[in-house]
């Protein structure tokens, strides 16, 4: 059996690397960085106690035991100096201006308010110390986007007047960017702090990370993953951003730095792959050859400066413009060194296969349609430190047409737009438009000639999917017993916190009704999400750095062995798939996921993709890419129709999860809330079995976002069409309550009545899942493969918690009592509880308890629901008599984990009452 440790101290110090790696040095004047030993410093912004750990929803909400913020960073540093006067006029103010969490989902403010700083508090602190530091905090996160709007991605008037206050009298002034998403710039030009740096959002660990590059520890060597622009308006998807119910792609291929540096060079502030070092370093290529369609780079890297440091090579590639166009620069290869000592060397080799310069036609144009294709002309290959100081280095001609790759019309629009293309003029290129190429293909009599034979109920032989495993029988003979019924209920997920896997997770799916767990199917567990697991029962997990930041240390490797360990965390708490990573491209700023997601280039985003799963991979668990596919837009996410062109769809924004699935081996997919060319992406064929299966090979599961909506073209979606979703081979529903009832009353059975669906589609998916299960530690610890047991260590008795995965979720009908007779209710007790409602909704929850204490005892009882205080239920002495107070509690799901908290012992309890008042329906979400 084999053994898997965690080394809890191995995981923090690997987070605290990569929060140190992805920190970008922007600017760096007069020497102000690294901060030296014996300097007094003076902090402003409340970012400096109010620390981002991560944007908000689903892909933040982690349960840590700590954040180490950057304050707490840097009390800790015993050679730097606090200015203390300042800071107690921080904390002064703050009692009187607490954090404002806002309330509900999607409820917090974007910024917190700030405090004024006046010239004479400025004057103050200059003359007490040496340099000023100046936190910007910002967060968003699922659900809702930025905005163009002070306290958003601009800065607010008292943000503005601190910097321009602070940087008058400090002759070094820092000026660190705690957010998840690059934000306006302007500032920087209009004030000109001496040094500049975005530290991102840096989970549990950002803020020693953070602290780590401050002060010499470690050299930067993060670089942007995103092109900063002097204002949100100079990006091309700015116009077609935010809209309610369609989003047009009119820059089309163009985006980020392929649009900036082809048309917008001056519209520039800090360009794609720009980070500064505390040294320099020398670039030469030394060899540059191309045999055999593979283009090989030996680069010569030396530190020529004074601190020990590591630097990043950028590989780009200028494509003739040909009948297509084309950007100016596309990323083809990065590498990043060593740690290089002052006067060290390392020769990196960069390998880059030809066909990937190739371009999609989906026009014809090039009389190739529906192909990628290399054009005629000069391939001029260039290599750098960012896409701007990037230098031809080698030459590459095509004498021909080159067919790289035949496909088929997929996802094509049929919408009318024009698109940008390049157009040579004087100065270069300037904008001009052309008509997208609209679909051609009857899509619905071609999926027709495509749907799999159909496989008619034998009955049960008594077989186990163990068997399947065995290889006893095969897996379409197993799969023949489950009656249409079984198998309307495999393609539904169960959840959240569902009863029949890890308490407080996202879902699960597989065997989530009884009859499923006769015929030997294991209910799989999901979990939430790319910054670490969600669990809403409270249990602690390990917070880690957001997608911007792990992106911006072009660190494959780093990114690798940290996921390895977040995959032994996933081990430890019985987690087979991590909903993550989120790799959808950075389109424009002002999307509020963007902090979950990587970079504007796709090269990018999938390098990291695909080191994130190796790392997953290593040990037996797997990372389920999101949101497939064209989710750049939080505001209406349910109701978006993203209008792209074919070609968009595939050099852009299908790229990063190809190159996870072909690269990555990625074997879980979760599809979006929203539409592509006018099918939602859960009911989307084209997308989820012809281009994804057919074209990429993938062979795993594809589920929905929870709660999605799914539609047959031409009409409305809702979440009620299972059948549209199992035809497209999206495989889970995800979730409901109880998947063997259809709570949604979804329309699995019926279609299969109407002909609309077959039992071979269902069966086809119901493999698809089965295949999953047999490679889950879910499925190896019913095999008796694995015990599941995982050592741990390092990790402190205090933050340790022992979790009950067999935790019994006792059914309550409604008005039914739980008796709570003889529990500990001593100070600072708790008592836990799993309960099942036949209903979500509003619920009178009310407690009976007495007490002899004297009438004037205060003994306030919390009632945690799902890891959210959901009422307060305080009772004075009672005589000896049992009285009752009554609580409005509202579950959102069917299954919760409940705990009492008591806050002063003195109670006896009688029991626990429920009660429904309104039911809620996730429908009607």
């Amino acid at each position: 059996m084999k053994k898997y440790t965690l080394d809890w101290n191995r995981y923090t110090e690997l987070a605290r690397t990569a929060v140190a790696e992805g920190a970008v040095l922007l600017k760096n004047e007069n020497k102000t960085l690294p901060i030296k030993a014996g300097t007094t410093i003076s902090i402003f912004g409340r970012s400096q106690f109010n620390y981002y750990k991560s944007g908000t929803g689903s892909g933040g909400m982690v349960n840590v035991s700590y954040v180490t913020s950057p304050l707490d960073a840097l009390k800790d540093c015993s050679d730097i100096h606090v200015n203390q006067s300042l800071l107690q006029t921080y904390e002064a103010w703050l009692e009187e201006n607490p954090y404002d969490k806002g309330v509900g989902w999607a409820g917090e403010p974007w910024s917190q308010k700030e405090m004024p700083v006046t010239d004479a508090v400025v004057a103050d602190a200059a003359k007490n110390s040496d340099m000023a530091l100046v936190l910007i905090g910002r967060t968003a996160g699922e659900d809702r986007d930025n905005s163009a709007d002070p306290g958003s991605y601009l800065l607010t008037d008292e943000e503005n007047k601190m910097i321009e206050l602070v940087t008058k009298e400090f002759s070094k002034t820092v000026v660190i960017l705690n957010v998840g998403n690059i934000i306006d710039m302007k500032w920087s030009i209009d004030y000109n702090p001496s040094a500049i740096i975005y530290g991102w959002q840096g989970g549990m660990e950002g803020g020693n990370g953070l602290v780590d590059v401050l002060t010499g520890k470690v050299n930067p060597s993060g670089k942007l993953p995103d092109t900063i622009s002097h204002s949100i308006d100079d990006h091309p998807s700015t116009v077609n951003f935010g809209h309610k119910d369609k989003g047009i792609y009119q820059e089309d291929i163009y985006v980020g730095y392929r649009y900036f540096e082809t048309f917008a060079k001056d519209k520039v502030l800090y360009p794609f792959g720009f980070g500064l070092s505390y040294t320099s370093f020398a670039t030469e290529v030394i060899e540059a050859t191309e045999k055999e369609g593979i283009i090989t780079l030996k680069v010569d890297v030396t530190n020529t400066g004074e601190f020990s440091g590591k630097e990043v090579i950028q590989v780009y590639v200028e494509k003739p413009q040909g009948l297509l166009g084309n950007p100016s620069r596309s990323l083809v290869s990065f590498a990043k060194t060593k740690l290089l000592e002052a006067g060290s060397k390392q020769t990196l080799q960069l390998s880059i296969p030809v066909k990937d310069f190739a371009c999609y036609d989906d026009s014809g144009v090039t009389g190739y349609k529906s192909t990628y294709i290399l054009e005629k002309g000069l391939y001029r290959i260039y290599a750098g430190t960012d896409v701007r100081s990037a230098n031809p280095v080698f030459d590459f001609n095509v004498e021909a047409v080159q067919v790289i790759e035949t496909l088929s019309e997929n996802m094509a629009p049929v919408t009318s737009f024009q698109r940008i293309k390049p157009k040579v003029d004087e100065n270069g290129y300037k904008v001009t438009y052309e008509n997208v190429p609209l679909r051609t293909v009857d899509i619905q009599e071609r999926y027709l000639n495509e749907r799999p034979p159909s496989h008619e109920y034998t009955g049960n032989h008594g077989h186990k999917l163990t068997d399947v495993y065995q290889g006893k029988i095969s897996l379409d003979a197993f799969l023949e017993q489950l009656t249409d019924e079984d198998l309307a209920c495999i393609v539904r997920g169960q959840g959240m916190n569902s009863p029949r896997v890890t308490p407080g997770t996202a879902g699960a799916f597989g065997g989530i009704s009884d009859r499923l767990n006769e015929l030997g199917i294991p209910a799989i567990c999901c979990a939430d999400g790319p910054s670490g697991i969600r669990m809403d029962i409270g249990t602690k997990a390990f917070s880690l750095p957001n997608g911007t930041l792990l992106a911006s240390t072009f660190n494959l490797e780093l990114n690798e062995e940290l996921f390895e360990m977040t995959g032994l965390e996933m081990r430890k708490n019985r987690v087979d798939t991590l909903l993550g990573p989120g790799i959808n491209i950075h389109r424009n700023p002002l999307n509020g996921r963007n902090f979950e997601y990587f970079s504007e280039d796709p090269y990018l985003t999938g390098k990291m993709a695909v080191a994130q799963l190796n790392g997953m991979h290593r040990v037996g668990v797997t990372g389920t890419l999101k949101h497939f596919s064209a989710n750049n837009q939080e505001f209406h996410r349910h109701d978006i129709n993203s209008i792209v062109s074919e070609r968009a769809l595939r050099e852009i924004y299908l790229k990063g999860f190809e190159m996870a699935v072909k690269e990555g081996g990625a074997y879980s997919i979760m599809t979006t809330y929203g539409a592509v060319n006018g099918i939602w992406t859960a009911g989307l064929y084209d997308q989820n079995t012809r281009v994804l299966r057919d074209e990429w090979g993938f062979d795993g599961i594809v589920m929905t976002d929870w709660w999605a909506k799914i539609n047959d073209e031409g009409e409305a979606a809702n979440r009620h069409n299972t059948a549209a979703m199992v035809r497209s081979q999206n495989d889970l529903y995800m979730v409901v309550g109880e998947p063997n009832a259809n709570p949604f009353e979804d329309n699995t059975i019926s279609s299969i009545g109407e002909g609309t669906l077959t039992r071979g589609e269902l069966l086809r998916s119901a493999a698809n899942i089965c295949t999953f299960i047999m490679r889950t530690p879910a499925w190896e610890r019913t095999q008796g493969l694995h015990d599941g047991s995982i050592d741990v260590i390092g990790l402190d008795e205090e933050v340790e918690q022992e979790l009950d995965f067999d935790v019994t979720y006792q059914h309550v009908n409604d008005g039914e009592s739980i008796g709570l007779k003889d529990i500990d209710t001593s100070t600072g007790s708790s008592h836990a509880l799993a309960i099942s409602v036949d209903q979500a909704g509003m619920y009178e929850v009310t407690l009976t308890i007495r007490s002899f204490a004297g009438e004037l005892a205060q003994m306030p009882v919390t009632l945690i629901a799902n890891n959210t205080p959901a009422a307060t239920f305080t009772f004075n002495g009672t005589g000896g008599e049992w009285v009752s107070q009554t609580k409005q509690v509202f579950f959102m799901n069917q299954h919760n984990y409940l705990k009492l908290f008591f806050t002063l012992g003195g109670l006896e309890l009688k029991e626990i009452t429920f009660k429904l008042e309104n039911s809620f329906s996730a429908r009607n979400m």
